[in-house]
């Protein structure tokens, strides 16, 4: 995940301003972080990434089948299934980034920062944002993530029921 992110951060505040790109795309962005720094340039924020994947990941899939659990009785039709997987997927997805944002945040300041701003990686990012912005930049651009979290988490989860449930019709007759 980690050189995807820093590509895709690195990229994303280049878009717009009156600067010129400094990169032309995701080849070129990754060949000059090499050149300049090496692998560990590709792959910086990397721990920054796990902090933010893991309980936001923990949260997701928790959510998911805590909400289905509770919505979904032994004998419900499969509407009410269907319903239960909409409504679990989109908490699913608001859950995770409730719980993610603040690492995002930081973990996209540290990846997109000139060489050298963080010695100390997320501890730093975390001790400056705190003193110049506060607490509440740690959910910066929560609005359109959240707008955005649930129906794409609703539509990922009924995705993957209908994968599974494909799966298993499929399985049995191979």
């Amino acid at each position: 995940m980690a050189p995807g992110e820093r590509i895709k951060c690195l990229l994303q505040i280049q878009q717009g301003g009156n600067a010129p790109q400094k990169y032309a795309g995701m080849v070129d962005c990754a060949r000059q972080l090499y050149a300049e720094g090496g692998i560990r340039s590709i792959y910086k924020g990397s721990v920054a990434t796990i902090l933010r994947d893991v309980p936001a990941s923990g949260m997701y899939f928790m959510t998911y089948e805590w909400v289905k659990e509770v919505l979904v009785p032994e004998d419900a039709s499969n509407k009410l299934k269907m319903i239960a997987t909409i409504i679990a997927g989109g908490c699913a997805g608001i859950a995770n980034w409730l719980v993610g944002m603040p690492a995002d945040v930081l973990k996209s300041r540290l990846q997109t920062a000139p060489e050298g701003t963080y010695p100390n990686g997320m501890r730093d990012v975390f001790k400056q944002l705190m003193e110049k912005e506060g607490p509440l930049a740690l959910y910066k651009g929560v609005t359109p993530v959240m707008i955005r979290a649930f129906p794409a988490n609703a539509a990922c989860f009924v995705g993957f029921e209908f994968a599974v449930k494909f799966l298993d019709w499929v399985a049995p007759n191979l």
